[in-house]
């Protein structure tokens, strides 16, 4: 027994039987109306394009109603993407209330929470060509949000070395890029992110994260709708399929391709726009006054 553990208690059985209770029921939520986006990307037509190199990442903008894909071109590629508010860089996705209300790994129909006190959706995921993967043998899935973001900060802890492009650089220099700052007044913007293509899970010994080569080849996209006026940036990570490594020169990257569409909007002349929380922010402060 590793040292400073308590020995179990008597009842230890017992309360470890305690039987699980799923914090979000599926359901909780009305989910969106995906028949409306089908007919909507249906007639969708391709308004502009962007290449980001390996180990680099790149700045878009996406208008609420339009659609946009991330989608592999060359050979199989993990991307890290990060959204704001266009308006607004204080809002911005929150990655553990996705995972919190979705699970640890989202695909069509689900979609991408901006932070609190906004918590609205910012986009749902409209149409995704790795579905099919599900959770394998080993308990991985495919666009995770569960990890961070590989980061100069956590290499240099545990390796001694200064690496300035990891995905955490590289989402600070597009955002700076983006608004002509510099990488050091805008990385306190960069946010934990959607693992776009990574495939990963939990070992079942240590319950680790983990990462194993990504299914993703040539072709394949992730196609999200725009619920309000983006920002977005997505890093091609310096792990490439992140079969073995990040953080590094090593593994073989490859470039992604970012595709904006404007959608039929007859079709979505129903849709509801999200709006901020409308809760009233006293958290309790006059209560009973």
């Amino acid at each position: 027994m590793p040292p400073n553990i308590p020995p179990a208690p008597a009842d230890a059985a017992s309360r470890r039987a305690a039987k699980p209770a799923i914090v979000y029921p599926a359901g909780t939520m009305p989910g969106p109306d995906m028949a409306a986006l089908e007919a909507a990307r249906r007639a969708a037509v391709k308004t502009h394009e962007l290449i980001v190199p390996p180990r680099d990442a790149r700045a878009f903008r996406v208008a609420r109603g339009q659609f946009f894909r991330i989608v592999s071109i060359e050979g199989p590629q993990v991307g890290d993407l990060n959204l704001w508010n266009a308006d607004d860089l204080a809002e911005r996705f929150f990655s553990g209330k996705t995972r919190a209300l979705h699970g640890t790994h989202v695909g069509t129909g689900d979609r991408l929470w901006s932070n609190m006190p906004y918590l609205r959706p910012m986009a749902t995921i409209s149409h995704d060509t790795l579905g099919w993967y599900g959770f394998d043998a080993d308990g991985a899935g495919i666009h995770d949000v569960i990890g961070t973001r590989c980061d100069p900060y956590t290499n240099l802890l545990l390796n001694g070395t200064a690496y300035d492009f990891c995905c955490h650089s590289n989402l600070s220099r597009a955002l700076a890029t983006e608004l002509q700052m510099e990488p050091h007044a805008v990385e306190h913007h960069v946010h934990d992110v959607l693992n776009v293509f990574m495939c990963t899970g939990f070992t079942k010994d240590t319950h680790q994260y983990f990462m194993k080569a990504s299914p993703v080849r040539p072709g394949d996209f992730i196609e999200f709708f725009a619920e309000i006026d983006l920002l977005g940036a997505l890093s091609a990570c310096p792990g490439g399929d992140c079969s073995a490594t990040h953080s590094s020169d090593a593994a073989a990257c490859h470039p992604l391709k970012i595709e904006i569409f404007e959608p039929d909007r007859a079709a979505l002349r129903g849709w509801t726009w999200p709006s901020p929380s409308a809760y009233h922010r006293h958290h309790g402060a006059h209560a009973g006054s």
